[in-house]
């Protein structure tokens, strides 16, 4: 198949892109960046420059590279470790799942493509009410807290058009809390906060997170770029609360275990927002992502591929 990997140079393009070549599939790969066209063609992928925000340039990349399949990876997470102010932060993320999906929706019907994989995210957007552990049946959030709600209304706006426009089989991927080497939980920034001890335990961390190897992100997104149809958790088979992996997380990266503050403290420091994702948010269960698409991940447990990075990442600093 040709296949258009949108935002081909982002955590989840750089391991899909040489994934599907290896498949032999031909890949597309859009960057809105010049410098970065000889990456692409490392991984295996022909590059093309655009920016996704620019309905017509987006529109004439897509139609001229006659994908049978639209991967929409776009994301613009510069500056994201801040979340304090929340829905400022993923601003030009939101952009992304709004207009740009749209645009990339147009293009895909102009140009004949059948499917879309987009980005979605599994974790704080679901109902803080009920079991801890959710399905892709469950509802979102009725209610969030004010910092949350752009970005919820963006991830709404993404799965209802990916997975209801006429003429495309459409599927929406949510992903858990991203890590690999240098990525998500492992960026430099997060670990050093870890280190220091400037990343608290909020009440009593009851809150439950998913998380997800990059590379079983890539892989999920491979096989759904060929089966499957709606919307699926893209998480591991282990999720935790807060006091469990934070707590652990940082006895592997041979730091001391982070200060507790009461809630009404963090609410001052951080927000409500922050005290939610640390004490109310939910997670995520892949029995449906199993069942139909054939997917399991290799990194069962975060418990193991944390250790394996921060093992990694002691033996590099020996």
């Amino acid at each position: 198949m040709r296949i258009f990997v949108a935002g081909a140079t982002g955590a989840v393009g750089r391991s899909l892109v040489p994934l599907l070549v290896g498949k032999g599939h031909s890949v597309v790969g859009l960057t809105r960046t010049p410098a970065k066209t000889g990456v692409l063609r490392e991984l295996g992928a022909e590059p093309v420059v655009a920016d996704a925000l620019d309905e017509k340039a987006i529109h004439a990349a897509v139609v001229a590279a006659r994908p049978d399949v639209i991967v929409h990876q776009l994301t613009d997470l510069k500056g994201a470790l801040d979340l304090r102010k929340f829905d400022r932060t993923f601003a030009s993320s939101n952009r992304l799942r709004t207009a740009g999906t749209d645009y990339l929706l147009a293009a895909a019907r102009d140009c004949g493509a059948k499917r879309i994989v987009a980005q979605s995210f599994c974790g704080w957007p679901y109902a803080r009410e009920g079991g801890y552990v959710k399905t892709e049946d469950d509802p979102l959030d009725p209610n969030p807290p004010q910092e949350f709600r752009g970005t919820l209304d963006a991830i709404r706006h993404l799965e209802h058009a990916v997975t209801t426009t006429p003429g495309i089989a459409g599927v929406a991927l949510r992903y858990g809390g991203f890590y690999g080497p240098g990525t998500g939980v492992f960026d430099p920034v997060t670990i050093e906060q870890i280190r220091k001890r400037r990343m608290p335990l909020i009440g009593r961390g009851t809150a439950w997170w998913s998380f997800l190897h990059i590379d079983d992100a890539a892989q999920a997104t491979a096989l759904a770029i060929e089966r499957g149809c709606g919307i699926y958790n893209i998480v591991d088979d282990d999720p935790a609360p807060v006091h469990d992996w934070l707590v652990a997380l940082a006895a592997m990266l041979g730091a001391k275990p982070p200060f507790r503050v009461p809630a009404w403290l963090g609410r001052l420091a951080a927000g409500q927002h922050i005290v939610l994702m640390m004490t109310q948010s939910r997670a995520g269960s892949n029995a449906r992502a199993r069942r139909e698409l054939g997917w399991s991940p290799r990194y069962s447990s975060w418990r193991q591929g944390f250790s394996d990075i921060a093992q990694n990442e002691a033996l590099m600093a020996a």
